[in-house]
């Protein structure tokens, strides 16, 4: 899974999701890409699972590319703990994403397959997603939809 190697700070307020995704809205390397319709949190074992799920499909042929890195922790008390005594520990961590984030990118193989790899990739996502070509830029038909966390 991926974390961050050292941070500043260990805790963080929880923050905003309104808005738009300023930056990673377009794709910078590969040919297709699956960008975030919805603002939310995914964690990164949800990132993993839906990066695990495309290599797979694509049979390790062609290449990936993880275009959001969970930097934000999120922390928690534990059960049955009394009320105070400051802020709880890190549990776990995740990428904060905005509309028209890409998150994911492909290259090197037929567009019937990536299509179907990236729809098996939103399936483990808590947001909803859709798939773009690099060539138009604009969304293409069929938007996969997303479990609910």
């Amino acid at each position: 899974m991926l974390i961050p190697k050292r941070v500043k700070r260990r805790k963080q307020h929880r923050g905003s999701l309104k808005g738009g995704a300023h930056k990673g809205n377009v794709i910078a390397y590969g040919q297709y890409g699956l960008v975030a319709e919805e603002a939310g949190w995914i964690k990164s074992n949800q990132i993993e699972a839906a990066r695990i799920a495309m290599t797979r499909f694509i049979k390790r042929g062609g290449k990936v590319w993880i275009d959001i890195f969970p930097h934000k922790p999120i922390t928690r008390h534990p059960a049955e703990a009394r009320m105070g005594s400051g802020k709880g520990n890190v549990e776990f961590w995740v990428a904060v994403v905005k509309p028209g984030r890409v998150m994911f990118e492909m290259a090197d193989v037929p567009e019937e397959v990536a299509r179907e790899a990236m729809r098996l990739a939103s399936h483990k996502l808590p947001i909803k997603c859709k798939f773009v070509k690099k060539e138009t830029g604009a969304p293409v038909e069929n938007t996969a939809e997303g479990g609910e966390v």
